[in-house]
């Protein structure tokens, strides 16, 4: 068993060669739970999305798709990417085109985005980042995308210290983390009910990420065109995607 999951996660991060355009996402298995990885180089171009021109929440990736379309451009992939109010208002910081939509939340909480540490996705020129909140705003690096949600998955190699192995608390989940070198991001949704624990471990043990961020559970939606999946539900608030030529 060892041996066949080694050689899965090994075929994961051999799958994407930096720099293509086309997006790239696959199924694997970890510790006998299925997941769908999509894998993102800094050369491509990652968005976050939630309203269109006339202010509207998009709400969906069929929308997003259209609001795409005048640029010759379509999704790729795409996911929920972070917590929202009834309105689908984000909870917490976003940040689109290098503006700010919604103001960065630091005090602890109910529910899940109050589970601190959490943390902000960062969409940066160079690299991609997940920076622990309080550390972001003191210090906010160049985002010309960001999404805060919580809480962390991963904090410099380590699980969050509230993450209980044997919980029982199990929802479909979905999240990203970013390599060391800041260089690829991993947007992972788990393929059937998983705990926070083993999220983490997916993030940290396979994908090898040292900073991970959870962004939704119960909710959690992909959609990725080339595994003929588009997972339908309610409308989303913020949606982060891969954006490509048509």
């Amino acid at each position: 068993m060892r041996h066949r999951l080694t050689a899965l996660v090994g075929l994961l991060l051999g799958m994407a060669t930096p720099g293509l355009a086309a997006a790239t996402c696959r199924d694997i298995t970890f510790e006998s739970l299925p997941y769908t990885v999509c894998e993102v180089s800094t050369a491509q171009d990652l968005r976050i999305f939630h309203s269109g021109g006339d202010g509207a929440v998009l709400g969906s990736f069929g929308r997003v798709d259209e609001v795409l379309k005048p640029e010759g451009k379509k999704l790729g992939f795409a996911m929920n990417a972070g917590m929202y109010h009834a309105d689908r208002a984000p909870v917490g910081l976003l940040v689109t085109e290098g503006t700010e939509q919604s103001r960065i939340i630091t005090s602890d909480g109910p529910g899940n985005f109050g589970l601190l540490p959490n943390g902000v996705f960062c969409i940066g020129p160079q690299r991609f980042r997940v920076v622990e909140s309080r550390a972001y705003q003191a210090n906010p690096p160049a985002c010309r995308f960001a999404t805060q949600s919580g809480p962390m998955l991963v904090i410099d190699g380590a699980l969050h210290p509230r993450f209980l192995p044997k919980s029982d608390s199990r929802y479909i989940r979905n999240g990203v983390g970013v390599s060391a070198d800041g260089k690829t991001a991993y947007l992972a949704i788990s393929g059937q009910a998983v705990n926070f624990a083993q999220f983490g471990r997916l993030f940290r043990d396979a994908l090898k990420t040292p900073n991970a961020l959870y962004f939704d559970g119960k909710i959690s939606r992909l959609y990725a065109p080339a595994l003929r999946r588009n997972d339908f539900g309610f409308q989303m608030g913020p949606i982060i995607g891969l954006v490509e030529a048509e």
